[in-house]
């Protein structure tokens, strides 16, 4: 853990006043570690840039024959960097609304890239589709509850894109290694994780929403 006091009160500021949970704790604690030394020079626009760019790589290795396995690590780099933007941000007092909506489009851009990599790797253009159009409804409502104010939205959800990052390097990872599908149920890697991707956005929608209800007001105050 970053112990300057208000460290996770920065990263929660960035990101719309979500609380982290544990689990982001961890995460963050990490980027931190790596947030230090010639790193912190890097501008963090370039950072958000090159996390695009890491997820583009991993697009063109699972196109080539035979480099699917690349695709991994590249899609790790992707997630790192994408932690690294606003570390750096933060660290070196370079946090601006600019700097968040460039975080965003790349992050958007990243979503849309993953999704064409789970495509090349044999997954139905429909349910990509569907996985991508929850990735969409999810951060939108997100965006625009946290922008009147609602903070029943800072719950993190399973859809967050740490799990997106996860799906599509999971299924990269088994076309390296299996690459007539996946064993004892004979679907390609490609449909079997963007099915997945689609469920947990689903679950990851419902769990906004219900936040979202939540923090609806009363229409009138309640009396005793």
């Amino acid at each position: 853990m970053d112990p300057r006091p208000g460290a996770d009160d920065g990263w929660s500021a960035l990101h719309g006043d979500i609380e982290p949970s544990v689990v982001v704790r961890g995460w963050l604690r990490m980027i931190r570690a790596l947030a230090a030394g010639p790193v912190l020079r890097v501008p963090p626009d370039v950072l958000s840039a090159a996390g695009v760019a890491a997820v583009a790589a991993a697009l063109a290795a699972v196109a080539g024959p035979g480099w699917s396995w690349l695709a991994v690590p590249l899609i790790v780099a992707a997630g790192v960097l994408d932690g690294l933007d606003g570390a750096v941000a933060l660290r070196t007092g370079r946090a601006r609304p600019a700097g968040a909506v460039v975080d965003a489009v790349a992050d958007r851009v990243g979503d849309v890239l993953l999704g064409v990599v789970l495509l090349v790797l044999g997954a139905p253009a429909g349910w990509v589709a569907a996985a991508l159009t929850l990735v969409l409804l999810h951060e939108y409502l997100r965006a625009r509850a946290q922008a009147v104010g609602m903070p029943g939205v800072g719950a993190v959800t399973v859809a967050e894109r740490p799990t997106r990052l996860i799906v599509v390097a999971m299924a990269a990872g088994g076309a390296a290694v299996f690459p007539a599908g996946v064993p004892a149920l004979g679907w390609g890697w490609g449909a079997t994780f963007a099915i997945t991707w689609t469920g947990i956005g689903v679950v990851g929608l419902v769990q906004l929403l219900v936040g979202v209800h939540r923090s609806i007001p009363p229409r009138f105050p309640r009396t005793r």
